[in-house]
């Protein structure tokens, strides 16, 4: 116990102009589960990216069991016993389960050249039934998966019997709550009963606090405050650690106050007897000025209503409407006012390979259009201003996404909307990897926008944010509704969840 298995000294990164770690000093420890907070873009995924060879520093230094640590790749790093759990999907899709678990590995199954795949099978069949996923076969296309589910099947691929740090950064937000407790159970059982260290990456207040030892924060690059356990229990731990985060006091305003329920006559988005796969004969009245939000358990059917609603999934019968028009694509519904925040941000909501200010703009191109060309000056306004608004940590909007960091790129995502004016927005788990401080401000612009009478749907598996967002929750479970809730200041967490389960 507390034998120190990584050190860092001094450790700094910077992408060209861009600081993202300053003269950073931290250590990692057997027995511990410690907690990385801070705002987006504060540095604290990058610290461990680098530790974890996904990238190098600038300059500084690493100690590993006592020897000097500069891995070259992710997978030199894990077989040494650093294992990194990214927030965004990192599975290797046209293959099987099994060889996204054995990646790297396949020496452990071949004889002469040859790889032996019923074996490889089994082994991770093996693995998948240790770990609670036993649902999941070894021998299916990785595809066929849900995000969630691909999460776990990189859980079961980054922990084996080598692992002597295990960094998870931001995975819950993609995980149900079932989830969850695998995740959670393996962190205690790697830290408590194996001696292991786990390095958790997290936004959820209430998660650090409960699951984490010792917390380290961080701002703009910099550590500036370490927790112990006991400082975690303190009365004033959440406000201590907002303080450490932003550099001020956060208003205690988070959530909507207000408990009207009161919207617009005129339908925004109408869902009329919609059926798709497993979702029968479905029918929804959204209005403008009204925010309906969808809850329930990963797989209930709610994402997948979601897609529906923008058209990128067709019904086998019924209709999508907006303003009496057929919304048969996400191109009609962007033509009709309709935006849509994708849970799956890196392969349906951005192009990571263009920059900030292509992303943004380009559901507005319509409307910047001067006959047959754009002025790059106005392009360069409509994306500035929502770089501002949004607080998106970048040197310009000529900075490439897939250089921000999971919280900024959700901004970006966000923010291609509100330039675009759209009156109706699909929101699919919107304040997913986002700051404390980032998500008040989205809360508080979603009020603003209902009311302007724009019309809201808010998918989310956050009941906190349903509860405190939403005019009316309806609440799924195996692609069904099961019951609705209106807004009221008597409505709790605890009434809600019986019928998701």
């Amino acid at each position: 116990m507390n034998e120190i298995l990584l050190e860092i000294k001094h450790m700094h990164k910077a992408f060209g102009p861009t600081i993202a770690l300053k003269d950073v000093n931290m250590t990692v420890r057997r027995g511990e589960i410690r907690g990385l907070i801070g705002e987006n873009g504060s540095g604290k995924s990058t610290i461990m990216s680098i530790a974890s060879g996904m990238q190098p520093a600038t300059s500084g230094e690493m100690t590993y069991l006592g020897r000097p640590w500069q891995p070259e790749t992710m997978i030199e790093a894990q077989q040494a016993g650093i294992s990194m759990i990214l927030q965004e999907a990192n599975t290797i899709p046209g293959v099987t389960v099994a060889q996204n678990i054995f990646a790297g590995r396949e020496k452990e199954f071949s004889k002469m050249g040859i790889i032996h795949m019923k074996k490889m099978y089994r082994a991770a069949d093996r693995l998948l039934e240790k770990f609670g996923i036993g649902h999941i076969k070894a021998n299916q296309p990785i595809d066929r998966y849900t995000f969630e589910e691909r999460k776990l099947i990189e859980l079961v691929r980054c922990v084996d019997e080598r692992t002597n740090i295990l960094v998870i950064d931001e995975t819950t937000t993609a995980l149900s709550l079932d989830g969850r407790q695998i995740l959670y159970r393996l962190i205690h059982q790697l830290a408590e009963k194996e001696n292991k260290a786990v390095v958790f990456v997290s936004h959820d207040m209430d998660e650090i606090l409960e699951h984490c030892s010792v917390l380290t924060v961080l701002r703009d690059g910099d550590i500036v405050g370490e927790l112990s356990s006991d400082d975690m229990q303190s009365p004033d731990a959440v406000k201590n650690i907002r303080y450490l985060m932003v550099g001020r006091e956060i208003g205690e305003k988070y959530y909507r106050e207000d408990y009207d329920t009161s919207h617009q006559p005129e339908v925004a988005l109408e869902l009329s007897h919609v059926t798709v796969g497993p979702i029968r004969d479905f029918s929804l009245k959204l209005h403008k000025g009204e925010i309906i939000g969808f809850g329930g358990l990963s797989g209930c059917g709610m994402h997948e209503l979601g897609r529906i609603a923008y058209g990128l999934e067709k019904p086998e019968s019924g209709k999508v409407l907006r303003n009496g028009r057929a919304i048969t694509s996400s191109l009609s519904a962007i033509e009709n006012g309709i935006g849509y925040i994708s849970k799956n941000r890196d392969n349906e909501a951005l192009i990571l390979a263009g920059s900030i200010q292509d992303n943004i703009v380009l559901p507005s191109i319509p409307a910047l259009e001067k006959g047959i060309f754009i002025h790059p000056r106005d392009e360069r306004a409509t994306a500035d201003k929502e770089i501002e608004a949004f607080r998106i940590k970048c040197r310009n909007g000529r900075q490439w996404v897939n250089t921000l960091s999971g919280g900024n790129k959700q901004k970006v995502s966000f923010a291609k909307w509100t330039a675009k004016g759209s009156e109706v927005i699909i929101m699919d788990c919107p304040t997913r990897g986002v700051d404390i401080g980032v998500k008040q401000a989205m809360y508080s612009l979603i009020e603003e926008m209902k009311k302007e009478g724009r019309a809201i749907l808010m998918i989310s598996e956050e009941l906190s944010e349903l509860v405190g967002m939403a005019d009316k929750i309806v609440i799924m479970k195996d692609f069904r509704v099961t019951k609705e809730f209106m807004r009221s200041p008597d409505l709790k967490q605890t009434d809600i969840i019986e019928y998701m389960i």
